[in-house]
């Protein structure tokens, strides 16, 4: 379990993001067209795995366009943006900021991903949707680097997360 904090004030995650050099955990969410996806789906590629709280957020928002832009650049890598919006909320979201080069993913049929990567919020004014979390994976699925944001409010190191997939 790890804490981070909401505008300051402490929240629990239900456990720990995966480790680097280990094995990342499939999941199961859903796409915008409401088909499951699993880690399987994304074989071959580098992953960053961009976990938000909600899209519908404006520093949310913010990561998935910068993401949006280093994916439109770089054809091995796929950015994955996990939330707990619906799948609809997403592609409105998607379509209206122009981030066709992201694949939103929504946690809306179980929150298996979230407590699999350690990153539910178990308590506070958010429980029950995720922290922010940044988990990149090489073409093998290893673990290659990872952050939890400690302050739920701020933005991740983009810097840091785009050099690990370098």
């Amino acid at each position: 379990m790890a804490t981070v904090t909401l505008k300051g004030n402490a929240c629990q995650t239900s456990g720990d993001l995966p480790a680097v050099g280990s094995a990342a955990p499939d999941f199961l969410l859903v796409d915008v067209g409401l088909a499951d996806r699993s880690l399987s789906d994304y074989s071959g590629k580098k992953k960053l795995i961009s976990i938000v709280p909600s899209l519908d957020t404006p520093v949310c928002a913010l990561s998935t366009k910068k993401f949006n832009e280093y994916a439109s650049q770089h054809s091995d890598t796929v950015i994955l943006v996990v939330a707990a919006d619906l799948p609809f909320a997403m592609g409105r979201f998607c379509g209206a900021e122009g981030t066709d080069n992201v694949v939103p993913l929504s946690m809306m049929r179980t929150k298996q991903f979230a407590d699999d990567y350690g990153v539910l919020l178990t308590d506070g004014p958010l429980a029950g949707v995720t922290a922010r979390a940044i988990v990149v994976l090489d073409e093998n699925n290893q673990v290659i680097y990872s952050e939890l944001v400690g302050e739920i409010g701020d933005e991740p190191d983009y810097e840091a997360a785009l050099a690990a997939l370098s």
